[in-house]
């Protein structure tokens, strides 16, 4: 079935979770819907809000972009729009477009019958700007724990929070998360290797098919996962990554507030030393 005569079986009205069939439509191969009006409202005033941000500060160079959270003293209350309003106000057109455009995965993901991983997996990552942007400081007291928005501004936030524990890859959260991401690398890197070297064979050889890349793994490793079962394995070792990074920065001052070197000394203090 051609991918054209297969769009025809869902691009039907219905499905939808929130109006019915209010922008229930496509432009060209692009689903609207309620959300996607959603997600470009909240893109187009927080980009908006960026470029007068930028205006003000009349630094056009986007390597120096830098929009920063309210001052402490404001806590968690709403600050004058040039001390960090806006800041909020991006905040909070990112997460609207972000959760809108995670919505309307899920109403296109309905309409092709298909399961909701990929609104689902979306959603961590969201939850972790979340965490960083809200949860962390609201547990702290105030919006100006959350990172600047900026590349140079961000990277200097990042660096300076993490010499504010001393050496920040201490954190087992942290350590969990780094070994989770290299482990997702490292599964994906092999299963898109095997793919190739089986589908790609040397000049004159046959394709080789799943059989031969189950064989492959069977005689390295003695066991193979299967086609199905790599792709399961790599997004739950992407997502416990992103998860394990969010939780390595909320305990990072709302649960632990001194150097993270400092954690380990409950491994100095088990009785079998001595």
């Amino acid at each position: 079935m051609s991918m054209l005569n297969f769009e025809k079986k869902y691009r039907v009205r219905g499905g939808t979770l929130v109006g019915g069939d209010l922008f229930d439509f496509w432009v060209g191969p692009f689903y609207v819907g309620f959300f996607g009006v959603l997600t470009v409202f909240f893109t187009v005033v927080g980009t908006a809000m960026i470029l007068y941000s930028t205006a003000l500060d009349g630094v056009w160079n986007v390597w120096k972009i830098n929009i920063a959270p309210p001052d402490l003293k404001y806590g968690l209350g709403l600050a004058p729009l040039k001390e960090g309003g806006i800041w909020q106000v991006v905040t909070v057109c990112a997460l609207g477009a972000f959760g809108s455009w995670a919505l309307r995965e899920v109403e296109i993901a309905r309409k092709l019958g298909m399961g909701l991983h990929v609104p689902f997996a979306f959603s961590v990552a969201i939850l972790a700007y979340f965490t960083l942007v809200v949860i962390r400081p609201v547990l702290l007291g105030a919006w100006g724990h959350g990172f600047p928005y900026g590349i140079i501004s961000h990277l200097d936030w990042v660096s300076n929070v993490g010499y504010q524990y001393l050496h920040f890859h201490y954190n087992p959260a942290h350590m969990i998360a780094v070994s989770l991401f290299f482990a997702a690398t490292f599964a994906l890197a092999l299963h898109g290797a095997l793919v190739l070297s089986a589908t790609n064979p040397m000049e004159g050889e046959p394709v080789k098919t799943a059989e031969h890349e189950n064989s492959f793994f069977r005689d390295t490793l003695g066991y193979s996962i299967g086609t199905l079962g790599i792709h399961r394995l790599g997004l739950i070792l992407a997502l416990a990554a992103v998860f394990f990074s969010a939780v390595c920065i909320v305990i990072s001052g709302p649960f632990w507030t001194r150097g993270w070197p400092e954690w380990w000394n409950w491994w100095l203090r088990l009785p079998i030393w001595s």
